[in-house]
Order: C-alpha cells, then structure tokens, then sequence
C-alpha cells in the first residue's frame, strides 16, 4: 500500500508529519542495543552509545553526514574520512528533537594511539553556543573510561580548539602538525 494512499495525504502538510514520525521511530527503534541512553535536562540532548555494528542504517548515515558538513564541507578539507576504523570503535550520538547536534568517536586503546582516544570529535553548526559540546566531550570521556578501563586518553585535536580541550584536563602531548591543511596538536588526560 503506498504512503500516500488518501486524497489529501501527500499533501505539504502531511508529510513533515510524516517525516517526524519516521525519524522518531528509527532513533528510538534501536535504543535496546545502545550502552549509554540519556536524556540531559540542561541541554535537552539524548545521549546514545553504540559500538558500530548496532547502529542503525539511519543513525549512521547521521553521523557520516554531520562529519562530512563540518570537516570536508565547513572547513574545506578534502580527505577521506572512513578510515577503516570506525567499525572497530563505539559512536557517541547526541540528539536534540530528531536532530543530530553532534557526534564522537571512541577509539579502543591500540588502534591509532597506545592509549584509548576520542576523535571525530563534531557538533553542528547549528547546535553551536549551546553546550552541546561540552556535553560531548564529558559523555565521551566518561564512557571512554567505562568502555576501556582507567588510562589516559589521547587526541589530535584542531589547534584553535586547545583552550577547550584543556577545560577538560588534557594537555599538550607534542608539536603543532599539519593535517590536512589545519594545525592540530596532540593532547592528552593523564
């Protein structure tokens, strides 16, 4: 039966109706397999962990394309993004009212540093002054250590951003690089 099967039902009206119920049952479908599922009073953002084999079609797709608008549109940086990592890390997905606003990725100690790491770390423009961020590095950090025991965690964050990072507690690990085309730096909470 098509979706649109009555006289009035395609109309302009209908279908964002149509399209909220869609989107609020394939981020909640899922929520049975997810290590982490808050919703935070503050910011009205629901947290969600996942390792990668349990997300859902939809939330994938999410987070590759909030990736892609900042890091390769946002910041005009042509790179490959898939990395062949992702599959083995756990994805921290925030979302505000069927939107996504910002996403991590956790890296298990061993597969690009020795120690656990955040990276892919990427909040909305959108989502932007909202703490949304904030609250993604502290969930990120917080799981990282239930995820993968006690141990300092490493990043490679984008220089701009090291004020933010040392809020946090990490610290300077190393020289300013080049990756991309951006200066990063590379951090790290003992």
């Amino acid at each position: 039966m098509p979706i649109c099967s009555q006289k009035d039902s395609c109309s302009p009206l209908y279908l964002p109706r149509l399209l909220q119920k869609f989107t609020t049952m394939r981020i909640f479908a899922n929520l049975k397999t997810a290590s982490l599922h808050n919703m935070n009073s503050e910011t009205g953002q629901l947290s969600i962990c996942k390792p990668f084999e349990t997300l859902t079609p939809y939330e994938l797709y999410d987070l590759l394309r909030l990736r892609s608008e900042v890091f390769v549109v946002e910041q005009t940086c042509v790179f490959l993004d898939l990395d062949n990592k992702d599959q083995y890390c756990h994805h921290l997905l925030l979302y505000k009212e069927q939107t996504l606003t910002a996403t991590a990725r956790l890296v298990p100690p061993g597969l690009y540093y020795p120690e656990m790491s955040i990276g892919r770390i990427v909040t909305s423009p959108a989502a932007r002054g909202t703490g949304v961020g904030k609250q993604l590095v502290a969930t990120a950090i917080t799981e990282c250590y239930r995820l993968f025991g006690s141990g300092p965690i490493k990043i490679g964050a984008q220089l701009y951003a090291q004020k933010f990072y040392e809020s946090f507690g990490f610290v300077q690990a190393g020289e300013v690089y080049d990756e991309d085309g951006i200066d990063h730096i590379e951090m790290i909470k003992p």
